[in-house]
């Protein structure tokens, strides 16, 4: 049988874009994962891996390393890769390769990660379901779609239900595109982490702790920056948060709308903005997440967001009931007990080289048609927060659109 899969992927090299042997159809047959894991094996730049329809059950993660290969299902609800008894990990699929794609297909319950993409370029996401079919659990693994140190990838038209911190998450990338997603039930429904240059549009994110998250961590790779979130409906993200502790998105209260956290040149516009309980936008610095207290912060890493223009959405709802202690006394001191929080919250750390003189404008946040901005003032303990909007009155130069160099084949 090995010489037959070795001979059909030869095969498949020669013709450039061919099929190779399709897995079997039978979700009983026990040698299904298997001969998956040698497809993988055998795989040749060019092979097509095509999975029929069916509920596969995979006991051991599955690894590619070959370039430009596609693995293809016949429908995130037809094609399903079912983890629910997986003994042998981490990921359900690990990738480390490039000229990657993957669709329509579902990866479901892994004990780890469900999909990792990892120092690839080329990636194109499409059609994919993750999913952990329990519900929201800390034991779940921890990212749904998670394409890392990769380049030129794009995310489209999936949906990620119950990772235990990202459902999509795009970390130490440059140049990434995210659209037309559903992410659902996760600490953090759409996580863009230490990446230059992503879009982010056409997404929905309901029912996550928070919706889209834009961060910078300290000691990765790369700094992020220039990120674009836009035409996006971030709604009723109210969901509690169940990250395992020490997880730098366990820091978000749930009813968190867009947070951005240390990143720098993000714009949020034409969005659909809604009922997310602590904030509909969030703003903040390292310094409010649960890591500024346990690690310090490293000299070379710029813990402060800026160069954030919020414009143009539509905001409704929402800051009526904080997810945490601390932003639900703030609320009540400030707003009454029936009160909400305006559309922004800010936790008001500034860099301190521009504290006691102006801003640069390339540096300031700027928002239009807001209903209103807390600065909570947490560098003092919430002590003195502002509604002061005159801060906040500026423009900055738009960011262009992510160009994906090659454009995915879809």
């Amino acid at each position: 049988m090995r010489k037959l899969f070795i001979t059909v992927a030869i095969a498949a090299a020669l013709a450039g874009c061919g099929k190779s042997e399709p897995a079997p159809q039978a979700s009983s047959d026990a040698s299904f994962e298997a001969r998956l894991q040698e497809q993988l094996l055998d795989a040749k730049p060019g092979s097509v891996i095509e999975i029929p329809p069916g509920h596969y059950s995979l006991k051991r993660g599955l690894s590619l390393h070959t370039d430009g290969v596609t693995i293809r299902g016949a429908g995130m609800d037809k094609t399903v890769l079912s983890f629910k008894g997986q003994i042998v990990g981490p990921q359900g699929l690990l990738v480390n390769a490039s000229d990657f794609t993957i669709e329509n297909l579902a990866i479901e319950d892994t004990m780890g990660d469900a999909l990792k993409i990892i120092e690839g370029k080329n990636i194109t996401i499409h059609g994919i379901r993750v999913e952990w079919t329990e519900g929201a659990k800390t034991s779940n693994g921890a990212y749904g779609i998670y394409p890392v140190k990769t380049q030129n990838v794009l995310i489209e038209n999936n949906v990620a239900i119950g990772a235990s911190d990202a459902g999509i998450y795009v970390g130490q990338t440059t140049n990434a595109v995210v659209r037309n997603n559903r992410a659902e039930q996760s600490p953090a429904g759409i996580e863009v982490e230490n990446t230059i240059n992503a879009d982010v549009y056409g997404n929905t994110a309901t029912n996550n702790s928070g919706g889209i998250l834009v961060f910078n961590m300290p000691s990765l790779l790369m700094e992020g920056h220039s990120t674009r979130i836009y035409k996006n409906k971030v709604f009723d993200n109210n969901h509690v948060n169940f990250a395992a502790n020490g997880a730098a998105v366990a820091s978000v209260p749930a009813g968190s709308g867009v947070v951005i956290n240390s990143n720098d040149k993000v714009e949020i516009f034409d969005n659909d903005i809604s009922g997310n309980q602590t904030a509909n936008i969030i703003i903040a610095s390292f310094y409010s997440t649960n890591y500024a207290t346990k690690t310090g912060v490293a000299a070379n890493y710029n813990p402060y967001p800026e160069g954030i223009y919020v414009y143009g959405n539509r905001l409704k709802g929402g800051g009526n009931s904080p997810g945490n202690m601390e932003f639900k006394a703030l609320k009540t001191a400030l707003y009454g007990v029936n009160g909400s929080f305006p559309d922004v919250l800010w936790d008001g750390y500034v860099n301190p080289k521009y504290q006691g003189g102006e801003v640069p404008a390339e540096a300031r946040i700027c928002l239009e048609g807001v209903n209103g901005v807390l600065n909570a003032d947490g560098p003092n303990g919430y002590k003195n927060p502002s509604k002061d909007m005159k801060p906040f009155a500026c423009t900055l130069p738009k960011l262009p659109p992510v160009v994906l160099n090659p454009e995915p084949k879809i």
